[in-house]
């Protein structure tokens, strides 16, 4: 557990750093005043030692920033050698689901304890996980990243699943808000657009976040345009945000998506498209995978923020201390929620 004297100001931009070492340029970035965060990469992973030695460089930095990941399981799980769990994609739930309802939320519970445990042990503190979009069939980017179809069971696995991180201390991010799996377009390589009506995202794709209502921690909007409802991607508008805080009360951290990808472009350059996330409502903003970017950012976003976002953020950090890696192996509920989640990762698909 950390210390409140540890506790840092809480800036509002997540940046990544460049290799499994730090670097003079890296520890320049993590020192500045406006960032708050960390988000790593499978570039940045070469075994368990390693990856500890980096998070604990990364407090001898700067002490209290908050580690994060994108840990979902799948195809996206960036640690997946020298002990860490291979977790199924999400889909799995969902298919586990159809057969037993019991098993299948039992299983969500055992992979965010699973991921919650061995990301903690190794110094992180936060996966952005669990993915609420639906799955229509028709994004590939999305794909089996998502739990179901149906509204409802991606709520109850998301629930589940989120149950399990908090039983490790781990906090929540769901996303991407209001929903990525209707548009068929990749936001990493393009613009993606939704041409539905309002009406039919909120019955629809917005259902999960309504549901879990109280117990999302973080949520992160989609690099998506609905235009029948605004012509900013979801991350860069205030009416998708307002709904989100005022019709859906959520009191936790709005993250941006990463504003290196093609679908941010819109915006500008790096500190515009900062500005215009912020501005629209957004806690921190995420830069990634592009160094030179991550120095315009710094240097030119003018942005003071709000105690109550420094808060939200602080408020992510886990609270209890974590088992170290030699412990977690001796633990009962580790060791036979891992057996839960290898179990179904050894079940054929149907």
């Amino acid at each position: 557990m950390r210390s409140d004297s540890a506790m840092p100001a809480f800036g509002p931009v997540m940046l990544d750093v460049v290799g499994k070492t730090l670097n003079q340029d890296d520890i320049g970035r993590l020192q500045h005043p406006l960032t708050g965060g960390v988000i790593l990469f499978a570039r940045n992973y070469a075994d368990r030692a390693q990856l500890c030695a980096l998070t604990a460089a990364i407090h001898a930095a700067r002490p209290g920033l908050l580690i994060a990941v994108d840990h979902e399981g799948g195809r996206v799980q960036r640690f997946r050698t020298d002990g860490f769990t291979h977790l199924p994609a999400m889909r799995r739930l969902g298919a586990l689901w159809e057969r037993d309802v019991l098993r299948a939320t039992r299983t969500a519970t055992a992979a965010g304890f699973v991921l919650a445990s061995e990301l903690r042990a190794c110094g992180i503190d936060l996966s952005f996980t669990p993915v609420l979009d639906l799955d229509y069939g028709s994004s590939g980017v999305i794909g089996d990243r998502a739990f179901h179809r149906d509204p409802r069971v991606v709520a109850l696995l998301a629930k589940s699943l989120n149950h399990g991180l908090l039983l490790a201390g781990m906090a929540n991010c769901g996303k991407h808000f209001p929903g990525h799996g209707f548009a068929e377009a990749d936001s990493h390589v393009a613009m993606p657009e939704d041409q539905r009506e309002l009406e039919q995202i909120l019955q629809e794709d917005v259902q999960p976040y309504e549901t879990l209502g109280m117990s999302l921690t973080a949520v992160m909007p989609a690099h998506v345009i609905y235009p029948k409802v605004d012509r900013h991607p979801a991350g860069f508008s205030k009416k998708w945000l307002t709904i989100l805080r005022e019709r859906l009360g959520f009191q936790g951290v709005i993250f941006s998506d990463d504003l290196s990808m093609e679908a941010a472009g819109f915006a500008g350059g790096p500190v515009a498209r900062a500005e215009a996330a912020l501005n629209a409502g957004c806690d921190m903003v995420l830069l990634c995978n592009a160094p030179d970017q991550a120095d315009l950012l710094l240097a030119g976003l003018r942005f003071k923020q709000s105690p109550a976002a420094a808060a939200r953020i602080a408020a992510l950090l886990p609270r209890a201390p974590a088992q170290d890696w030699t412990q977690l192996q001796n633990d009962a509920r580790y060791l036979a929620a891992r057996q839960a989640v290898l179990a179904l990762a050894s079940t054929p698909d149907d």
